[in-house]
Order: structure tokens, then C-alpha cells, then sequence
């Protein structure tokens, strides 16, 4: 079972790891909010891999077909949350200042409102699949349970990781690149509905 485990935590990584919408947030939110505000966000990306994780790995059908079913409208949703995120982006300043106004945010909101984002992306669950069957990873509940604990603290130790080692000097740059791209991504997103 310790394999199992370990499999899983190295899946977390990998599905957690490439720079996509979800990441950029959570640099951004670093970068500008914190460590602890960027771990929290990490956290709820880490929550929803965790639940696409145990959904794979426990093999249930029925959910895997109702999310796949309603992908168009978990992808408009996600897509029009992307563009908001996007424009709030490139309407801020990119200051310490704008850091300063953004105090409100607290490690709850934001560790929710990643999740959101991450949840409304049913496509994670058909990479989840893909890396099970690819690896030949048994769907029995006992070891799909141990998977899925091994995903999200894989996850979570990415985005811990992430968070840790952001600096500040790259904050600028960023700032404008990360809304840039986010709106990028849900553009993307209406295209392929």
C-alpha cells in the first residue's frame, strides 16, 4: 500500500505541477498577498485534484459520466470566472500598493475560490484516468482511497513548495503576464465548447 500511496503523490505532482490557469493564480496571489494566501489557494486546487482523484481512482461511473456530460457548462463557468480574473488582473496596479488593498483576502476565500476554478475543469478527471490506466492502476476502493490521500498531499506539496519559494522580484512582471495569460486561457476555454 505504500507504493500505492507514493504513486499517487507523485501523480499529485505531476497534474498539480505544469503552469496552467490554476498556478498562475496562485503566483499572483504569492506574490502579492502572501505566502499563506498562495498556500491556501494551492490547498484548494489541491482539494479538488484530491476529490478527481478518488472519483479515478474509486472507478465511479456514474459521476465520471454526469461530469463529462455537464464539461460544456463547468467549462463556460470556469471560462467566464478566468476572464474576470484576468481583467481584475490587468485593471490593478502592480504595486505593493495593490497588495495593501487586497488585505480582505482571507486564506478561506481564497483557498474556496480555487477550488471553484479547479473543480469547474472536468478535463483534470480524464487526466487522472489516463495516468491510472496508463500506470495500471486498480479501481478497488481500499487502494483508490490510498491513491487519492497520496494525490492531494502530491498537490499540496507542490503548491506548499511554490509558495515557499515565489520571491518578490518577480512580482511585476508577473503581475501583467498573469492576467494576459488567464484571459488567454479563457478564451481557450469558449472556443473549445
Amino acid at each position: 500500500m505504500m507504493w500505492l500511496f507514493l504513486k499517487g503523490v507523485i501523480i499529485g505532482v505531476t497534474i498539480a505541477a505544469p503552469v496552467g490557469p490554476i498556478g498562475i493564480l496562485c503566483i499572483k496571489r504569492t506574490l502579492e498577498q502572501g505566502k499563506w494566501i498562495g498556500f491556501a489557494s494551492g490547498l484548494g486546487a489541491a482539494t479538488a485534484d484530491g476529490i478527481y482523484g478518488i472519483i479515478a481512482g474509486l472507478g465511479l461511473t456514474v459521476i465520471i459520466h454526469f461530469l463529462t456530460g455537464i464539461s460544456m457548462w463547468l467549462q463556460l463557468i470556469g471560462g467566464v470566472f478566468l476572464l474576470y480574473l484576468g481583467i481584475q488582473m490587468l485593471r490593478a496596479k502592480p504595486s505593493h500598493e495593490a497588495a495593501k488593498a487586497s488585505r480582505g483576502k482571507t486564506p478561506l476565500k481564497a483557498y474556496l475560490s480555487t477550488l471553484f476554478l479547479t473543480i469547474t475543469n472536468p478535463a483534470t478527471i480524464l487526466s487522472f484516468l489516463a495516468i491510472f490506466s496508463s500506470l495500471g492502476i486498480t479501481t478497488a476502493e481500499y487502494s483508490g482511497v490510498i491513491l487519492a490521500i497520496g494525490v492531494f498531499i502530491g498537490s499540496a506539496i507542490w503548491w506548499l513548495l511554490l509558495s515557499r519559494f515565489i520571491g518578490k522580484k518577480l512580482f511585476q512582471g508577473i503581475h501583467y503576464a498573469s492576467g494576459i495569460i488567464l484571459i488567454a486561457f479563457a478564451i481557450a476555454a469558449f472556443f473549445t465548447l
